[in-house]
């Protein structure tokens, strides 16, 4: 393994703050960052579970060090290069993020329809150029995929298969996986996560491995991070965290989550009897204390409409729906 590599850390994120932009391309008025006070550093080899509750933030800091959303330069490093600004960490493949499903908009159907074209899985796998021939055998054995399966008839996990062959086709130096396991049975799961853990300790790749499912995880990650309300709430390497608990990895995860879940039930409490909303309101992934009029259809609404009639405040937001004459 090239020595650089040790000195140089694969993932630096220092001090992140996010915001999603309004319709004017800056934060709403009245919101707090999404996510801030977020650091974290990542060095070859590293394998790292992010864990958090639902709407933690997990996905976006993903997306943001996938590149997908613009923050400072200096904010988030990977191999060295700004995530966001250096195009070419993903166009090589240094860079890989999987996450979510094949999906599109189709017209008069709408958004995020899962792509189920008639397309054999040969043809996708073999499509893609410029591809190591016993790379892309391995992957096809390691993750059991028949070459004849039509992406039109197989099922979800088949399909997932599939996508996560095409996504690791090319030799990457950062992976980073958002809940990718979930369609997945119990041995193609397993086998991709050996795999995983031979290019790191063999390639010195580093990854970050979003999941809710820690079945077969006790031995797989190299660190831990726990994030809450967009907050890193601890980062540290597993053997540490099996010093200080001696409970399984789930057990461990789930006392997290419940001091999380009992300390905001707690602290709701507290604002009703101040006479104060139960809830901060949510406006697309920014939680906002003001005026929601003012930041409502932000361009971040996936095809989403504001009701543009009067008296159809109520009627539900869809990209397809037909408007009462």
């Amino acid at each position: 393994m090239d020595a650089q590599c040790h000195s140089n850390p694969m993932i630096e994120i220092n001090d992140l703050r996010f915001t999603y932009p309004g319709i004017d391309g800056h934060p709403p008025p009245g919101s707090t960052p999404l996510i801030q006070d977020f650091s974290l550093t990542l060095n070859s080899g590293d394998r790292c579970l992010l864990v958090g509750s639902n709407g933690a933030g997990k996905t976006t800091i993903l997306k943001i060090l996938g590149g997908k959303h613009m923050v400072e330069p200096d904010m988030v490093r990977v191999l060295g290069r700004s995530a966001f600004h250096d195009t070419t960490l993903v166009s090589s493949g240094d860079l890989c993020y999987l996450g979510g499903e094949w999906r599109r908009d189709v017209a008069f159907a709408g958004f995020e329809v899962p792509i189920q074209m008639d397309v054999s899985a040969e043809k996708l796998i073999f499509g893609v150029g410029g591809i190591d021939p016993g790379r892309r055998s391995e992957l096809i054995k390691v993750l059991d995929i028949n070459l004849s399966w039509r992406m039109h008839k197989v099922s979800d996990g088949q399909r997932r298969r599939v996508q996560i062959c095409m996504g690791l086709l090319k030799p990457f130096k950062v992976l980073l996986l958002d809940e990718i396991t979930v369609d997945l049975d119990v041995l193609a799961r397993a086998d991709l996560l050996k795999f995983l853990s031979k290019e790191c300790e063999e390639r010195g790749a580093t990854i970050i491995y979003a999941t809710h499912i820690f079945d077969g995880l006790e031995n797989w990650p190299t660190h831990i991070v726990y994030v809450a309300h967009g907050k890193l709430q601890l980062a540290m390497p597993m053997d540490e965290v099996k010093d200080i608990s001696k409970l399984s990895l789930m057990r461990t995860v789930e006392s997290w989550l419940r001091k999380e879940r009992d300390e905001e039930r707690k602290r709701r409490k507290e604002r009703k009897e101040k006479g104060l909303p139960e809830f901060e309101k949510q406006v697309e992934g920014s939680r906002v204390t003001g005026d929601p009029a003012r930041v409502m259809n932000n361009g971040w609404a996936a095809g989403r409409l504001n009701p543009t009639i009067a008296g159809e405040e109520n009627f539900l937001f869809s990209s397809n729906r037909v408007l009462r004459q």
